[in-house]
């Protein structure tokens, strides 16, 4: 004969050693989760965006911020570049400032927030930012050597963008990861540093700022004091080891923008974040200048010297 309550304990006991396993399980697979996620994919999403404003597109490649009345962020945070590309809006027409990957389709989210005529203005020409150049009609270009060469397109660069520790979660349905490239786009109008663009209603001035490429530009919204600064300046490490980057130029192109910050509101950055104080451009001067005085210790990042400063550092190859 069974002991009264023997069975109601036998069946509490098998319940909580299930349901002890079941956790263990759980753990265990967010562990491998998380073992196998990059260390940079780890701390996403960045707590700077939980305070903008987020427009819903139907792409779930990208994400999109209303950063200003007609200014909108297109931010590509599945891949470790973690790109941002610019829509800035006029009256009568509007720029994309930079195309991104190229992973994804960034003109149908471009086609999701205006119908006006869009053209192509890019920070400079290294394949993260010139990835959907060629599904536009109207693309404008710096007019340098470097500028005209990468609009020839390039295989390396971009497959190098697909390695395992460069990705964030699912590439796109339909992504042909062995046939991705940078493709051949088309210069319409050829940029020279002081050149205006007319949106109507909102005039963007072309700055040079050669250093982290021949070709790199700012764009300069002097009416509502918006710089966007492409690759010179964002949170995080700055690239300064390419071959065809040239640190006197960089000294000299962030000296000319950090002249700017008394008539500044926000920067507009192409990597990590897509707002930072404009106070950060007079010390990203005095910082590079510390960096080539030889008063900064750097330390070993991913093959290269890292010198670290507040909120940003360099990555340079000395």
């Amino acid at each position: 004969m069974p002991v009264a309550g023997l069975t109601s304990v036998s069946s509490i006991t098998i319940k909580r050693v299930k349901s002890l396993f079941l956790l263990l399980v759980l753990v265990s697979l967010t562990s491998l989760t998380l073992a196998q996620k990059p260390e940079w994919c780890r701390n996403l999403p960045r707590p700077e965006y939980a305070k903008l404003h987020r427009v819903k597109v139907a792409d779930p490649w990208f994400e999109v911020y209303k950063i200003r009345p007609g200014v909108f962020a297109i931010y590509e945070p599945h891949q470790s570049e973690e790109v941002i590309s610019y829509l800035v809006l006029g009256t009568s027409k509007a720029v994309l400032f930079d195309t991104g990957m190229g992973i994804s389709n960034i003109r149908r989210v471009v086609e999701e927030l205006t119908r006006l005529p869009v053209s192509v203005v890019n920070s400079h020409t290294h394949n993260d930012h010139v990835g959907d150049n060629w599904r536009f009609t109207d693309v404008y270009g710096m007019d340098t050597d470097f500028t005209r060469a990468n609009a020839k397109g390039s295989k390396k660069d971009a497959q190098e963008e697909l390695a395992p520790s460069e990705l964030c979660g699912a590439l796109p349905p339909g992504f042909n990861a062995r046939d991705y490239s940078t493709k051949p786009f088309q210069i319409t109008r050829w940029l020279h540093d002081g050149d205006k663009i007319e949106l109507g209603g909102r005039t963007l001035a072309v700055i040079g700022t050669p250093g982290h490429t021949p070709d790199a530009i700012a764009l300069l919204d002097a009416k509502n004091g918006l710089l966007f600064t492409g690759d010179s300046f964002y949170l995080g490490p700055i690239y300064l080891f390419r071959p065809e980057t040239d640190l006197d130029a960089y000294v000299g192109s962030m000296k000319k923008l950090a002249s700017l910050t008394p008539r500044l509101q926000l920067l507009l950055p192409a990597h990590n974040t897509p707002v930072a104080e404009p106070s950060y451009l007079p010390l990203v001067v005095a910082a590079i200048e510390q960096v080539r005085l030889g008063k900064i210790k750097p330390v070993p990042y991913r093959g290269k010297q890292q010198y670290i400063f507040k909120g940003f550092s360099f990555l340079l190859n000395r």
